[in-house]
């Protein structure tokens, strides 16, 4: 017991966030973001298909609120495009910055194939309304309505790979081979 206090070390380090002068520096940023930043998330299918979702998302909703035409089928149209596309963008940057690991209560993979499940169904309506109200008399803006219903058809298919996707990974075969062997 008499040796205890020898073997102890007491010391604290300071943060490198601090410069000479006490204040903080702005030199540990970067490091300290691409350290939070998920690397093979960005690389993965599920981040592809998210970012197809956000870029194809706000092509459909800018080519619907470009014209002035205004009706309840649009209101629709234009309330679920806008809606997932600040969702999926939410959702992206959650899982781009890890913060489902900080936040263990929420089941994640179920959570997330509930979204993709409910956008592709409310998706899917918005297309099918969208591509119904194409007015072919309006020369002006059939271009743009075509369009977006064609961006909205794309939306659609890649909010159901991305509900594919997660459904897998909810699942949870995650390729392990140890889960996918039988017992004999």
């Amino acid at each position: 017991m008499a040796d205890f206090p020898s073997k102890v070390t007491t010391e604290t380090s300071v943060p490198n966030s601090q410069n000479s002068h006490g204040g903080n520096s702005i030199r540990g940023l970067p490091g300290s973001i691409s350290s939070m930043v998920d690397f093979s998330f960005i690389r993965s299918i599920p981040a592809m298909l998210m970012i197809a979702e956000i870029v194809f998302g706000l092509l459909h909703w800018a080519l619907i609120a470009g014209t002035s035409i205004v009706g309840g089928a649009y209101g629709w149209v234009l309330f679920v495009a806008i809606t997932l596309w600040i969702l999926t963008t939410v959702l992206f940057f959650v899982i781009l910055f890890g913060v489902t690991q900080k936040l263990p209560a929420v089941p994640w993979p179920l959570t997330v194939m509930v979204y993709f499940s409910a956008a592709t169904v409310l998706y899917l309506t918005a297309f099918i309304t969208n591509a119904a109200y194409v007015p072919h008399h309006i020369h002006f803006y059939y271009g743009h309505l075509a369009a977006a219903a064609f961006f909205g058809a794309a939306v659609t298919l890649v909010y159901g790979a991305s509900a594919f996707f997660s459904y897998l990974d909810w699942k949870g075969d995650g390729g392990n081979a140890a889960t996918n062997t039988v017992p004999t």
